[in-house]
């Protein structure tokens, strides 16, 4: 986690503006003079807004953060009338994790706003909010997401400086053969297995149950993506409560220690998330405990009961995503690894046409396109290349696979950076080149394609421009590549394949 890259120090600048947009919402709770209960649940919807949203554009994400609290107010009221109705708050809470992972389907955005629904519900179950807190409830979330946006869009805009790319959009497929269906109902079974065992543990801290469940579902799509998942959350929040126990308990809550602390915690988050879960459920699992300390309940039996209640919902998840309409790896990882080859071609052809001389050609959005479906790729083959992972044979390709494609993606990144050079002109080698490319991403893709498509080369006529000579060079490189794909990735079921089922 500490040796991994952050280009343009990215996850850096991201934490450290996450720290100030919670801080500041905690800050206008406190000035506003309300409780400690509000302003946890604003600096809370803070954290939420600032890690959930993530729209391609700025006006996007302005728009998904002015949604929230459509998404997050009926909940909390819900939620905080249903308190004491225990049978009536539990089918309500079902019905929220199941709404809130269908709203998958819609990307970003139906993500962003079901994580903020499902969150209002389990914080006032955290916090033991009541109806007659509502109009407080509701002022700290929006003087919060305030906070959180001015942060964000006004003070340090790092989107406006590096747009990020359009996140890629969920599996494809209709009813029960489209993936956020399955989890939606996925999803629910483990969180209402999780919330029966929950309960039998303990009655009033049985939503760690549930949550667990829930977050485990979060950014996975198969049966593998999600019980690795799964192991990780376990592994950090043990590790978190061991920090919790020599941290969080000796402060007995004290106010300014605390918050530092937690601003730490914040800042850990944040910059941990996009490469280490593990690392990430650390920072959480001892901002939880910090928390505690705050309310004056925190003692080392209930850092167990958390452990335990965590194990709960792991294995509930574990359990739905195998016996409940499963996911299975090899289909997931097929779908992104051909997404992620398809875009190879896509940057390939965008770079060919500005070569030629088109000026609305402009391969650098799908490069960032790229990077993000190269993300998804290694979540999705994470399971094969786990250090625990039994199949050998298997994580070789899959270790394999992951080496080229991030090869291809700099031979990719080179062709585009050739292509923006004002002096690139048309050649013919570059249209050859560009369509033998093209052939090898079909070769791989369908599922009739030759094999060693597009290993031709062309025949130099006369003297190569540099410009055009440097981008020749990018593409017979992903020629190269390509053919060398096509072994891992067509190993047939039964003569260990990439990927098991």
């Amino acid at each position: 986690m500490f040796v991994a890259p952050d280009p343009g120090r990215v996850r850096l600048r991201n934490a450290l503006r996450a720290v100030i947009g919670v801080g500041l919402a905690v800050a206008v709770a406190e000035i506003a003079g309300f409780s400690l209960t509000a302003s946890i649940t604003g600096g809370l919807a803070a954290l939420l807004a600032l890690f959930t949203v993530t729209d391609a554009t700025v006006r996007g994400q302005a728009a998904t953060t002015a949604l929230l609290p459509a998404a997050g107010f009926p909940v909390l009221a819900l939620a905080t009338t249903l308190h004491g109705v225990n049978l009536a708050r539990d089918g309500a809470f079902l019905l929220v994790v199941f709404c809130g992972v269908y709203a998958r389907r819609w990307g970003p955005r139906g993500h962003a706003l079901g994580i903020f629904a499902f969150m209002n519900f389990f914080v006032t179950q955290f916090l033991h909010a009541v109806p007659g807190q509502l109009p407080e409830l509701y002022a700290a979330v929006g003087l919060a997401l305030a906070a959180a946006g001015a942060v964000r869009f006004l003070l340090w805009p790092l989107e406006r400086r590096v747009p990020p790319a359009a996140a890629p959009p969920p599996l494809p497929g209709q009813g029960l053969a489209r993936p956020t269906t399955r989890q939606a109902f996925q999803a629910t079974a483990a969180c209402a297995l999780a919330l029966t065992i929950g309960q039998l543990l303990s009655e009033e801290r049985w939503y760690w149950a549930v949550g667990t469940a829930w977050w485990i579902f979060v950014n996975t799509t198969s049966r593998g993506e999600t019980l690795v998942r799964g192991f990780r959350r376990v592994l950090g929040t043990l590790t978190g409560i061991a920090a919790g126990l020599l941290i969080a308990i000796p402060l007995h809550g004290a106010p300014l220690p605390t918050a530092a602390l937690v601003a730490l915690c914040v800042f850990g988050i944040f910059y941990t998330a996009p490469v280490s879960y593990s690392w990430m459920m650390l920072a959480v699992t001892l901002m939880a405990g910090l928390l505690y300390g705050l309310l004056g309940v925190l003692d080392p039996s209930l850092l167990v009961l958390r452990l335990a209640e965590t194990g709960v919902g792991a294995l509930c998840a574990a359990l739905a995503v195998t016996l409940v309409l499963p996911v299975t790896t090899h289909a997931t990882n097929d779908a992104w690894i051909q997404r992620a080859l398809r875009c190879v071609h896509a940057c390939t052809a965008e770079a060919a046409a500005r070569l030629a001389g088109s000026p609305l050609a402009d391969p650098t959005p799908r490069v960032a396109e790229l990077e993000l479906l190269l993300a998804r790729v290694r979540l999705s083959l994470g399971p094969l290349v786990h250090p625990l992972s039994p199949f050998r044979a298997r994580k070789a390709r899959a270790l394999r696979v992951l080496e080229l494609l991030d090869e291809c993606a700099r031979e990719v990144r080179g062709l585009a950076s050739v292509a923006a050079d004002p002096e690139a002109g048309h050649d013919a080698r570059l249209a050859a080149a560009c369509w033998r490319v093209e052939a090898a991403v079909e070769a791989l893709t369908s599922p009739g394609g030759a094999r060693g498509a597009g290993r031709g080369t062309s025949a130099a006529v006369g003297p190569v421009p540099l410009v055009a000579e440097r981008a020749l060079a990018h593409l017979h490189g992903l020629e190269g590549l390509l053919a060398e794909l096509d072994l891992p990735l067509r190993a047939t079921p039964r003569r260990s394949p990439l990927v098991g089922s």
